[in-house]
């Protein structure tokens, strides 16, 4: 049990979490927190309030106001934590969804689509999800000796787009592209020891999909069904079971492992349908 507590721990490390105050980047933080890290919180919502829950907990965590389309601010929270800490070990970027305007329906045709929607929908999964707070923090984590492990959040509609969200699946295709250009990069032009990778979560309900999976009355949509039709596993995923996949590439057991995108799904990237 040594070794494996060992090569799993995250004794010490200094994780950030953007969007950490919604549904999965709140469990994450939880996770990477009972690991052994010192947790901030970055989110425009609920910040202080889950980093409270996570002291509850015996987690060493804080808060902090972040948007993460404001570089300036990032800085700015980025410097505070290299001030008290001296260092920044881990940061998985949670900040990403989908809202209703970008989304097809019987009301809006994809011809109809404002641009204005789906700019923010591609905004906020790419630039903000992932390039800005990789640059921000990146440009810290290149400097650590023990190296770093940056997580972004992809999607299965970057293995296979679902119908009606088109910004959101151009957009989480995008992240994983880039996710690994970022990995490369880094290994090759400055810490061999810093790692990039992303996580695909399959279906879990969140704040921003829950209108498209069940209706008003709690059952599923047509839509919800066909999901659960199509992930072998028969459900959804639990919010929780993205924990232990995420301490697994922020620690050292996952040290040679940079590049690449990982399913967690129920099978259902693996499913054709027959």
């Amino acid at each position: 049990m040594d070794f494996i507590n060992k090569i799993f721990s995250l004794k010490d490390k200094v994780a950030v979490i953007t969007g950490g105050g919604g549904v999965l980047g709140s469990e994450i933080a939880k996770g990477l927190g009972l690991a052994g890290a010192k947790v901030i919180i970055g989110d425009i919502k609920n910040y202080i309030e889950t980093a409270e829950n996570l002291k509850k907990s015996g987690i060493e965590s804080e808060g902090e106001y972040l948007d993460v389309f404001n570089k300036s601010l990032i800085e700015e929270v980025a410097k505070k934590i290299i001030d008290k800490y001296k260092k920044i070990d881990i940061v998985i970027n949670a900040a990403g969804g989908n809202i209703k305007e970008a989304t097809t329906s019987s009301e809006l045709s994809f011809f109809d689509l404002p641009l204005s929607a789906l700019e923010k929908v591609i905004a906020l999964n790419l630039f903000g999800g992932a390039i800005l707070p990789c640059q921000v923090f990146g440009k810290y984590m290149v400097k650590n000796e023990n190296g770093g492990s940056i997580i972004n959040i992809s999607s299965m509609n970057a293995f296979r787009p679902l119908t009606r969200i088109p910004g959101y699946s151009a957009a989480k295709a995008a992240v994983s592209n880039f996710t690994q250009w970022l990995a490369v990069h880094f290994a090759m032009e400055y810490n061999k020891k810093l790692r990039v990778n992303a996580i695909a979560p399959g279906f879990f309900l969140t704040e921003q999909n829950r209108y498209l999976l069940i209706d008003e009355r709690g059952n599923l949509t047509e839509r919800g069904r066909s999901i659960i039709e199509h992930t072998p596993m028969k459900r959804f995923g639990n919010p929780e079971e993205l924990v232990g996949i995420c301490i697994f590439l922020c620690s050292d057991a996952s040290s040679f492992i940079t590049g690449v995108v990982i399913p967690i799904d129920g099978g259902f990237n693996a499913y054709s349908g027959v």
